[in-house]
C-alpha cells in the first residue's frame, strides 16, 4: 500500500495521529505540504508566522528523512487549486489513500471536501488538534456549550474519565537519507519575516524543549505571574501550538510528567495553565459547531445590529501605538516589532479598540492576525469577540477594561512601558501610567501623544449604546420584527 500524508497545521512527527495511521500497513509513505501564498494573504496570515511555518516544514523534512519518508512541497496560490494538485500527485505516485488531520476553519473544511470529491481513493481525516475532538462535548439538549464554565467542567470530566492517548512516532519505512532542499517558491521567504521569526527556534524538538523548560521552571508560579508583562512567565508555546509543531496532548503529558498528576480543579498547581488549554479547545469546538465564526460574523447575532465607528485615523493610532495610553501603546509597539503580545495585553488592547474607540472588533481581529507569530483563527476570533461582548460568554456587555488601572495593576513600576516607550522613559513611576501632565510640566516638547479619548466618557457611551441595543432587540422580539442597525 502506498499512502500520502498531507501535512497542514500539524507539523510534527510525534503525536500525529494521521501520520501514525498512514504508516500502518504501508509499503511506502510520502509526505506533502502545500503552500498557498494567496490564501494566506486572504486569511491575513502574518509574514512572521509564514516564515516560522516554512522553517518548521524544513525541520519536519529532516525528521521525516530519518524515517525514510520524503517530503514534497507544492506551491499553489489558493485553496481552489489544491484539489487538482493533490489529484495529480496521487496519480503520479500511484497512491492508495490520503491521510491528514482535520482543520477547523470553514475554508479548510470546504477545501478538504473538494479534495475528497476529486479523488477516487479514500481521504482519511483525524483529530490531531484537540485533546477532546470537537462535537464530543454537548449540553443535555445535544448542542455545543455557549458558555465556557460548563464546557470546562464537561471537558475536565471527560478527560478524567477517558484520559488521552499520545501517538508514537511511526517506525522507519526505509533507510534514513539526507533530505534535499525543499522546493519553496522563489521569493516566498522575506528577509524581514525571517529575521523576526529567528527568535523562535524551529521544529518539534525545540518546541518540546521549551515546553519542558516551562513546566520545570515556570509552571508552579504561572498563576501568580502570568498577568505581568514585564516578566517572561508565560509558556510562549502558542506559536508552536498554532501551527501544530506541538500538540495539546503533549502539553498534558509533560505537565503530568513534571507534577506527577494532571490538575483537575482550581487551586491545584498547574491548573491555571491547563485552563488556558481548555479555553483554546472551547474556541475550537465553537468554531466547528458554528462555522459562521470563520466568516467574520458575531456569535451573538443581535450584536450585528451595532454599527461600529469606521474611524481610520483612530484605528491607525491604535495600530501604531500612539493612543496616549501607555499600556496600549507599549503593547502595540511590542506586537509590531516582535510579532508577539502578552495575553493580558491582548485583552487590554482589544477592549480599548472596541469599548473606548468603538471601532469594529473585526478590524482588530484582522490586524492581530496580520502581525502575530501565533495567529490562530479560533483563539483570535474568540478573544476579540469576548472583548467586544459579541461572543460566547456569560458576562454582559459592561465588562470594560480601564487601561490606566490595568497598567497600574500589572506593570506598577512601568518596567514594560519603559522598554517599549522610550519617549516616557524618564517619567517617574508615580506618573508613568498617565504621563501627560508630567510631560507638559517637565518636557513640553516630548512627542508622546496626549490621550485620543476620554475613557470615562467612552465607557458611558458604550454602556448607553449596548443598553439601547438590548432595548431595541426586546421591542423587535415582541413585535416579531427584524433588528435595525444602530449607530455606534
Amino acid at each position: 500500500m502506498r499512502h500520502l500524508m498531507w501535512f497542514r497545521s500539524d507539523l510534527r512527527v510525534r503525536d500525529n495521529p494521521a501520520l501514525y495511521q498512514a504508516a500502518i500497513d504501508a509499503d511506502r509513505v510520502t509526505a506533502l505540504y502545500i503552500d498557498c501564498p494567496g490564501q494566506w494573504r486572504r486569511h491575513h496570515s502574518a509574514e512572521i508566522q509564514r516564515d516560522l511555518v516554512r522553517r518548521c516544514v524544513d525541520s519536519l523534512a529532516k525528521g521525516l528523512a530519518t524515517l525514510g519518508v520524503p517530503l514534497r512541497v507544492i506551491t499553489v496560490d489558493t485553496f481552489a487549486e489544491v484539489p487538482a494538485s493533490v489529484h495529480d500527485l496521487v496519480q503520479k505516485l500511484d497512491i492508495d489513500a490520503v491521510f491528514c488531520n482535520s482543520e477547523i476553519g470553514i475554508n479548510e473544511a470546504r477545501r478538504d471536501q473538494a479534495v475528497a470529491a476529486r479523488l477516487d481513493i479514500p481521504l482519511h481525516a483525524f483529530n490531531g488538534d484537540c485533546v477532546i475532538e470537537p462535537g464530543a462535548l454537548q449540553t443535555a439538549n445535544g448542542e455545543m456549550f455557549k458558555v465556557f464554565t460548563p464546557f470546562s467542567r464537561a471537558w475536565l470530566s471527560m478527560l478524567e474519565t477517558r484520559g488521552w492517548t499520545l501517538y508514537p512516532s511511526p517506525a522507519a519505512q526505509a533507510p534514513a537519507f539526507a533530505p534535499q532542499d525543499l522546493n519553496w517558491h522563489q521569493g516566498t521567504c522575506e528577509k524581514q519575516g525571517k529575521a523576526k521569526s529567528a527568535a523562535w527556534p524551529a521544529g518539534e524538538r525545540a518546541a518540546l524543549a521549551r515546553l519542558r523548560e516551562f513546566c520545570a521552571h515556570d509552571l508552579a508560579d504561572y498563576e501568580k505571574n502570568r498577568d505581568l508583562p514585564a516578566l517572561s512567565a508565560t509558556s510562549s508555546l502558542s506559536p508552536y501550538l498554532a501551527i501544530g509543531v506541538l500538540s495539546p496532548r503533549q502539553c498534558l503529558s509533560v505537565m503530568e510528567e513534571k507534577l506527577g498528576f494532571v490538575p483537575l480543579s482550581r487551586g491545584e498547581i498547574g491548573f491555571a495553565w491547563l485552563n488556558e488549554l481548555i479555553w483554546r479547545e472551547f474556541y475550537r469546538h465553537l468554531m466547528v459547531a458554528h462555522p459562521r465564526l470563520s466568516m467574520h460574523r458575531a456569535f451573538k447575532p443581535e450584536t450585528e445590529a451595532l454599527r461600529w465607528r469606521r474611524d481610520e485615523n483612530d484605528f491607525q493610532c491604535w495600530c501604531r501605538g500612539e493612543t496616549g495610553f501607555p499600556i496600549v501603546d507599549a503593547a502595540m509597539r511590542c506586537l509590531n516589532e516582535t510579532g508577539w503580545m502578552h495575553n493580558r495585553l491582548r485583552m487590554i488592547c482589544a477592549s480599548f479598540l472596541c469599548k473606548d474607540l468603538h471601532i469594529d472588533w473585526r478590524w482588530g481581529e484582522c490586524y492581530f492576525m496580520s502581525r502575530l507569530i501565533d495567529g490562530d483563527l479560533a483563539a483570535n476570533n474568540g478573544g476579540w469577540q469576548w472583548s467586544a461582548s459579541t461572543g460566547a460568554d456569560a458576562a454582559p456587555y459592561f465588562r470594560m477594561f480601564n487601561p490606566t488601572r490595568q497598567s497600574e495593576k500589572f506593570d506598577p513600576d512601568g518596567k514594560f512601558l519603559r522598554r517599549w516607550l522610550p519617549e516616557i522613559s524618564d517619567v517617574p513611576a508615580a506618573h508613568i501610567h498617565q504621563p501627560r501632565t508630567w510631560l507638559d510640566q517637565h518636557q513640553p516638547n516630548n512627542p508622546y501623544p496626549a490621550p485620543i479619548v476620554d475613557h470615562g466618557k467612552a465607557r458611558e457611551c458604550t454602556l448607553q449604546l449596548f443598553r439601547q441595543l438590548s432595548e431595541t432587540c426586546a421591542v423587535n422580539d415582541r413585535a416579531g420584527q427584524k433588528q435595525t442597525v444602530l449607530p455606534l
